[in-house]
């Protein structure tokens, strides 16, 4: 059986059973649950310190309504950032290198941005369409613009994530190919070549977590144009 470079990004099957769902469900798994002792571990205390920073980062541009969405927000970060890193353990599927996935993720939430302004301030929501001194001759064609450009944000969302790990992880099985292909001929180069796929994979887990940040990031600011 002749494998490719993309047979990675193929959902791995159990007995006819996709095992996506049981990928999405692990990183879940791993965290510590919380407990009523007022001493614990230094585990939980470093995951509630990094929790309540990343809240803060992305609460601080919104208003009192907007804080409503913190929940929802800091728990899809925290999943797309579980999901990214154990992704690029070997052996491993990463979920979110399916469009599909993303998708599902940013389409719902992005709908919900807009709704939520459309029923609280539909005059300020739909003025983002036309933007201020615009002239008269030019108002038809920014409104296509304006729409086109708001209709796409939940497709550059899930593209952006998909492309970025899709390209990592391709980039690390061609290096790590030629590494073990040229260790025989040539063991000076696969060394070389083994110092950069080191590197690269450091670059990748900031690339997985930065992936993460600006996702929820960006409906944040979705969310901010909207309240």
């Amino acid at each position: 059986m002749i494998l490719t470079f993309f047979d990675q990004f193929s959902s791995p099957y159990l007995l006819g059973i996709p095992l996506i769902l049981l990928s999405m469900l692990l990183p879940s798994l791993l965290l510590p649950t919380p407990s009523n002792r007022w001493i614990t571990n230094r585990l939980s205390t470093l995951q509630m310190w990094t929790i309540n920073t990343t809240t803060k980062q992305l609460m601080t541009p919104l208003n009192k309504p907007g804080h409503k969405w913190a929940l929802i927000l800091t728990s899809l970060m925290t999943l797309l950032l579980m999901i990214n890193l154990l992704g690029l353990l070997p052996y491993t599927f990463t979920p979110t290198t399916q469009l599909s996935m993303n998708m599902a993720l940013a389409l719902p939430l992005w709908l919900a941005t807009l709704l939520t302004g459309l029923r609280n301030q539909p005059t300020t929501s739909l003025g983002h369409l036309l933007p201020e001194g615009t002239p008269t001759p030019l108002i038809p064609a920014l409104i296509m613009i304006e729409t086109i450009s708001l209709f796409i944000r939940p497709l550059a969302l899930g593209v952006r994530l998909t492309a970025n790990l899709t390209a990592g992880h391709l980039l690390i099985q061609l290096i790590s190919t030629a590494t073990i292909t040229l260790l025989p001929i040539m063991p000076a180069v696969s060394i070389l070549t083994a110092t950069i796929l080191l590197l690269l994979t450091i670059l990748e887990v900031a690339v997985a977590m930065i992936q993460a940040y600006v996702f929820v990031l960006l409906l944040s600011l979705y969310l901010q144009e909207n309240i």
